[in-house]
């Protein structure tokens, strides 16, 4: 019987020998060099996130209390108004350059029309006002549309099941003068309606508004991931049907490149994509058509999927809103709405 030779198994090198043994790949460049320290990859970083691209979305109620949790967007409250002027001074103290005020409407006073939007002592008018005479250096951006007014929960003004353009665009130009004389520094349509962008911009000049900017919703989204906003504004009970005809298609990139052209054209002042995250191709598409300034709003259902991940322990809640955050600057946006907004500046204030 023949014997078999058995030959013995090499002892283990250490993993630094066997390092030095490997032979070198004879690369000119190596990308990881410049990632090797934090120095290093500060010195060449491409994109940064500070304060001066936030813009922070509250939202405002008609109450005694100061406070009232929005139950699906954990660490959000609706805010009297006497606290969102509060929170207006902090955000001035954090460096945050603007705020952006939604209401929340009792629903004894919403109609078909939405006639309570044009009432000038209204819950965003009286908050628009205590807030510039307490923080006067601070931008306040007004949302232009009727659905936290309207009874059917829709931007517009109905006729049956159909949203009426022209008679809806007559409704939010009266809105934006009376935000406006309320002291807004920024009007932004957001209803989606034809040619509302100019008429509220020939409506504010005759009106002695000239330097009042207008930030158009110019690609706003038919998306799923507004479910949290409508219930902190409590039209979530109220919405007849769908958005559709007048919200954009999420399947649709070039429609937006037309829709940013037209609002630029009537007097947009800058423009918006909204939601943020899902659309990040068309934020970096309206940025280099257009090169004019550009946001994205990080809506309610982006923010409360992180919140609710972070809650659960599934992922790093800071790390992921700051990452979030930054992904907007790389697309190109020049500024974010963000329910994050005090949250990062204090972070980013602390280093």
């Amino acid at each position: 019987m023949e014997s078999r030779v058995v030959r013995p198994f090499p002892a283990p090198q250490s993993q630094q020998d066997e390092a030095h043994a490997a032979p070198s790949l004879g690369l000119a460049r190596r990308m990881r060099r410049n990632r090797k320290a934090d120095w290093s990859r500060r010195l060449v970083r491409e994109s940064a996130l500070t304060t001066d691209d936030l813009i922070w979305p509250i939202f405002l109620m008609d109450s005694s209390e100061a406070r009232s949790p929005v139950e699906w967007m954990p660490g959000v409250d609706r805010l009297n108004v006497d606290e969102a002027v509060r929170q207006a001074a902090e955000a001035a103290a954090l460096g945050i350059p603007a705020i952006a005020p939604f209401p929340y409407v009792d629903k004894a006073l919403r109609d078909p029309t939405g006639s309570e939007a044009l009432n000038t002592g209204n819950l965003m008018c009286r908050a628009v006002r205590a807030i510039k005479a307490e923080v006067p250096q601070i931008g306040i951006i007004c949302d232009a549309a009727l659905d936290p007014y309207t009874s059917h929960g829709h931007d517009g003004v109905m006729d049956g099941e159909r949203i009426l353009n022209d008679a809806s665009v007559a409704v939010l130009v009266q809105q934006a003068q009376a935000l406006a004389d309320a002291g807004a520094d920024v009007i932004a349509p957001s209803d989606m309606m034809d040619g509302r962008v100019g008429a509220i911009r020939a409506a504010l000049d005759g009106d002695g508004h000239e330097d009042v900017q207008i930030m158009a919703y110019a690609a706003k989204y038919a998306s799923a991931f507004y479910g949290p906003f409508r219930d902190a504004i409590g039209t979530n009970a109220t919405l007849v049907g769908d958005k559709r005809t007048y919200q954009m298609d999420p399947a649709n990139s070039d429609e937006a490149i037309a829709e940013v052209m037209l609002d630029l054209e009537e007097g947009a002042d800058m423009v918006m994509i909204k939601p943020g995250l899902p659309y990040l191709d068309v934020v970096a598409r309206v940025k280099d058509h257009f090169r004019v300034p550009t946001f994205a709003y990080q809506v309610s259902g982006e923010y409360a999927m992180i919140m609710a991940a972070a809650n659960n322990g599934w992922l790093d809640g800071d790390k992921a809103m700051l990452e979030s955050l930054l992904a907007f600057k790389r697309a190109g946006a020049d500024g974010v709405l963000t329910y994050f907004a005090p949250r990062v500046a204090k972070k980013l204030k602390a280093g």
